[in-house]
């Protein structure tokens, strides 16, 4: 059955998924405390691409890691090819391939997007797109929100980032998104706010990825870690526990 948790009103989810990039990230030292050397392919992975005209910056290597870099993983699961898997509490975002594979991405999460489980549905996805803040929004933090009350238009700055895959249930706007940021030095963090958000070279890859109809799963704290391991390697769940 199709569940929906949400420990905050929809408008506040949508705005929290959507709050405006600071002027500059933190330093190095903050987001981590010493530099491993990064494989030169990674680099290259995250290196500037063209997209629509738009020239998308290369991932800086102090903001990537072995961990957030997309790969193709071992994940066990029933859910059919093209399945989108959500472990937020992970931050993992994995893309079903069948025969136990799985592509993995890094991804950043806020207490708004460990506050939605269950299935949902991706009917579209928008390139580029535009953002509003509700009026709530602005009443609440007008110095945050009131310069972008008439909507800001796609592009590097918009908190949405490159792509955004919209989710729905029971034909029915969830106001949860799956989207880039223009903010690399929160992925694989757990954020203050927002829902799930990649490096916009990621959520192009996973964009060009998806169909009309794909299946989102978003797992709950007692379901993560679940398809990281073969079947019957786990201790079972607590009683009344739903598994997906």
């Amino acid at each position: 059955m199709i569940r929906l948790a949400l420990a905050l009103s929809a408008a506040s989810i949508l705005g929290a998924c959507a709050r405006p990039a600071p002027p500059t990230p933190r330093t190095v030292a903050q987001v981590r405390p010493s530099e491993p050397r990064i494989d030169p392919a990674i680099i290259e992975m995250y290196g500037a691409i063209e997209d629509g005209g738009t020239t998308i910056p290369a991932v800086e290597p102090r903001f990537l890691s072995e961990r957030n870099a997309r790969q193709e993983v071992d994940f066990w699961t029933d859910k059919a090819p093209g399945t989108i898997v959500v472990d937020p509490y992970e931050r993992f975002l994995y893309l079903v391939e069948g025969d136990n594979r799985a592509i993995r991405y890094g991804v950043a999460v806020g207490e708004e997007g460990r506050a939605f489980a269950g299935e949902a549905v991706i009917p579209y996805q928008r390139d580029w797109p535009s953002w509003t803040p509700t009026q709530n929004m602005i009443d609440r933090e007008p110095e945050i929100y009131g310069p972008f009350a008439g909507g800001q238009e796609g592009g590097l700055d918009n908190p949405l980032g490159a792509r955004a895959l919209y989710l729905h249930q029971g034909g029915r706007d969830t106001l949860y998104r799956i989207h880039g940021t223009p903010q690399p030095w929160t992925i694989g963090q757990a954020a203050s706010s927002g829902c799930i958000r990649l490096y916009n070279q990621d959520i192009i890859d996973l964009s060009g990825r998806v169909r009309s109809g794909t299946k989102v799963v978003v797992l709950t704290e007692a379901q993560s870690g679940r398809g990281t391991r073969p079947p019957g390697s786990l201790p079972e769940p607590p009683l009344g526990t739903e598994l997906y």
